[in-house]
């Protein structure tokens, strides 16, 4: 069984990115980045950022988006900062968790072994 994104041609891969192997320094994507698309698609656009678009019409986390392309995630984050650099999508983080005190999650504990 084969793996997405595993037997794409490296020529292939190479012209997607027009020839970069990585995203810029400062990309702010990361897997758990929520991508959502902020226009849709142009005529004549990358057949991947199509997708991209298509797909980020709500937020959708960068790992699920290079599952649906059958991408490394490396080469979605590439194409991702193209679209992010021309206006095309915005990304957001997740909202962290809010900090718990360990005495509440021990008391929560506690009364669940009780039931």
């Amino acid at each position: 069984m084969s793996r997405p994104g595993r037997d794409d041609s490296p020529d292939r891969l190479y012209t997607l990115t027009q020839g970069r192997a990585r995203s810029a320094p400062d990309s702010p994507f990361d897997l758990v980045t929520l991508v959502v698309a902020e226009c849709d698609p142009a005529p004549g656009m990358q057949s991947e950022h199509v997708t991209i678009l298509r797909a980020a019409q709500r937020p959708i986390a960068v790992v699920e988006l290079a599952a649906e392309l059958r991408l490394p995630v490396g080469i979605t984050k590439i194409l991702l900062s193209d679209l992010l650099a021309s206006g095309r999508v915005s990304a957001r983080h997740p909202r962290k968790a809010a900090v718990i005190d360990p005495d509440v999650l021990e008391q929560v504990l506690v009364g669940l072994r009780n039931l």
